[in-house]
């Protein structure tokens, strides 16, 4: 029996492009379902299983933007693709630090959003069962405390520190996995860095920033630590509140 096909939920109040792309989509081997606003979309991740949204970034009723980052609330492990209309390098970057894993602005060749769609799965899929993301409100580590729906950092000195998209989802990594050694290939894939690939920045250079957010001091870390040959490890003690 051959395995279940991947469900994609497309978000576009465009009529013509929902069928399009349910067609399309559909003969690429991928069970489909379309909706039309943010409701529909709240009713069908209740309903089914989602495995990837495609989300139209111009929607009549809810701003694509907010719907983004609501998703990412619901799961920080869900990819977004964004499809806009819009192709300003301004919106681009909101949306990637919003959260989504990428973006395509219309008009589009629907191969190229197949391809997208494949990269973006086979990332996401790349995550081995036992590193799957914990649900939690809240992290608690080295006296740090992680909220989950704001991405904030309160510091010990109860100093509230915010956190881009980048540096959250990155951190986020580390506080699912605690004391374990992560390979920078294997850091970018949990992460979704897109921000790597648009800005040429390496992980390197997001963990220096994460570090300087956290205080750890970056000649001398003691929170994230790097493993020579191996990649990094966050040495401390994680507590989720759910």
């Amino acid at each position: 029996m051959s395995p279940p096909s991947e469900h994609l939920l497309v978000v576009d109040d465009d009529r013509e492009i929902r069928h399009l792309l349910s067609e399309y989509l559909s003969q690429a081997g991928f069970r489909v379902t379309a909706v039309g606003d943010g409701k529909a979309m709240r009713r069908a991740l209740e309903a089914h299983r989602i495995d990837l949204v495609v989300l139209d970034l111009m929607l009549p009723d809810e701003d694509g933007l907010a719907l983004c980052r609501e998703l990412r609330g619901r799961s920080n492990s869900l990819p977004v693709l964004m499809l806009t209309a819009r192709g300003d390098e301004v919106d681009r970057i909101v949306g990637l630090e919003m959260g989504a894993d990428d973006y395509l602005a219309k008009p589009f060749n629907p191969r190229e959003l197949l391809a997208r769609i494949k990269t973006i799965l086979r990332r996401a899929q790349a995550l081995p069962t036992n590193l799957e993301p914990a649900d939690a409100r809240a992290f608690r580590f080295a006296g740090w405390t992680l909220d989950v729906a704001t991405r904030n950092v309160a510091a010990p000195d109860g100093l509230v520190v915010p956190l881009s998209g980048a540096e959250y989802r990155l951190l986020r990594v580390f506080l699912d996995h605690p004391q374990r050694v992560l390979p920078r290939d294997q850091l970018l894939e949990l992460a979704n860095k897109r921000e790597a690939i648009l800005f040429d920045r390496s992980i390197d250079v997001l963990v220096g920033r994460l570090r300087k957010r956290l205080r750890d001091d970056g000649k001398e870390p003691v929170l994230i630590k790097t493993v020579r040959g191996e990649g990094y490890v966050l040495a401390a003690g994680v507590e989720a509140e759910r």
